[in-house]
């Protein structure tokens, strides 16, 4: 009985053994080939939803990240605020518990200051020039000041421009004066309604069509992609393009986790971020064109202002607002 128990654990013990021979395995679930080196499962998190371009961006990072490491790097992606809202994934990504995440620059901007600066408005033309100038030194200072909190920023890529949503086109200054507005959650988009004389109000976004609908506010500040995912025209039929402020989302990594990886490793994830940063860039500029033709395919009628001047004044006093800001002063004098 003794030497056949004592063959069964041998024989156990041969099995745990042979199924260990390549790989070790880390307390974080990576693991060490003999033959390729370090492996990595890592995690990205976003708030979107199928539909939206940072789904999009965040599962051509995870192709792209296992295609040129050779298959050694994985990323399960979390979207649709599965790891929480965006204020914890950016506490996670901070922490370390969350290795990758794709956050508003809304979010982003209430963390570190110097990112409020892509909020300015009347700053860029267009979305292609707001992607030029994010290779400008003052952007990429501002991805280097978050490593103050922890975080490792690769870059932005572009929801769209901000237009207005409303009953009635609009197309002068005096036309927002008491304007019941809804706006994102920032500062400088209060300061410049404020400027305009509108009476700017953040509310969270499931509540915004019913508050359209009932006349508690009278229009919307929005991307072309929220316009129709959250069907605001079915309760404001006139969308007037004034293009006022871009809206990035931000690439961010835990500075925790990229620090412990070999600097041959940094760098393939560095530059797979920059090259679907960079595709990120184009679908957004895509998109927001098909997004333009399905709101007037839905029968939405398209405002332009003829005249953009009166608006860009305003505009100046929300550059003087913000740039005691180095960082900020910098980018609004590169890009005027």
């Amino acid at each position: 009985m003794k030497k056949w128990f004592s063959m069964l654990v041998l024989g156990a013990l041969a099995v745990v053994l042979a199924a260990c021979g390549g790989d070790a395995t880390g307390g974080s679930g990576d693991t060490v080939d003999a033959d390729k080196g370090q492996a990595y499962t890592f995690k990205l998190g976003h708030e979107a939803a199928d539909s939206h371009i940072k789904f999009k961006v965040a599962e051509k990072f995870a192709e792209e990240l296992e295609k040129n490491s050779d298959g050694r790097m994985k990323v399960n992606i979390y979207p649709a605020n599965q790891l929480g809202k965006e204020a914890d994934m950016q506490q996670q990504v901070e922490s370390g518990t969350l290795d990758f995440a794709i956050l508003s620059n809304g979010t982003m901007s209430s963390i570190s200051e110097s990112i409020n600066g892509w909020f300015m408005p009347y700053l860029f033309e267009d979305l292609e020039a707001a992607a030029k100038a994010s290779n400008s030194e003052p952007a990429k200072q501002m991805m280097t000041d978050l490593e103050e909190k922890g975080m490792v920023g690769y870059g932005v890529f572009f929801a769209g421009q901000r237009h207005i949503i409303a009953s009635k086109g609009l197309q002068s200054v005096a036309d927002l004066k008491g304007l019941k507005i809804r706006i994102p959650g920032s500062p400088v988009f209060e300061s410049y309604y404020k400027a305009l004389g509108a009476g700017p109000a953040s509310m969270p976004l499931p509540e915004v069509y019913t508050s359209l609908s009932t006349g508690v506010i009278d229009a919307v500040d929005t991307d072309l992609d929220a316009a129709v995912s959250q069907k605001f025209y079915e309760a404001a039929e006139v969308l007037t393009l004034t293009g006022h402020i871009v809206f990035p989302e931000v690439v961010i990594g835990s500075k925790n986790v990229i620090d412990g990886l070999s600097e041959e490793d940094r760098q393939i994830i560095a530059d797979t971020w920059q090259s679907v940063i960079d595709w990120g860039v184009q679908e957004g500029i895509a998109k927001n064109d098909a997004l333009l033709q399905e709101l007037k395919d839905l029968g939405v009628t398209v405002n332009e202002i003829s005249d953009l001047t009166a608006f860009k004044e305003v505009s100046k006093s929300v550059y003087e607002q913000y740039s005691s800001n180095d960082t900020i002063k910098a980018f609004i004098e590169a890009n005027q």
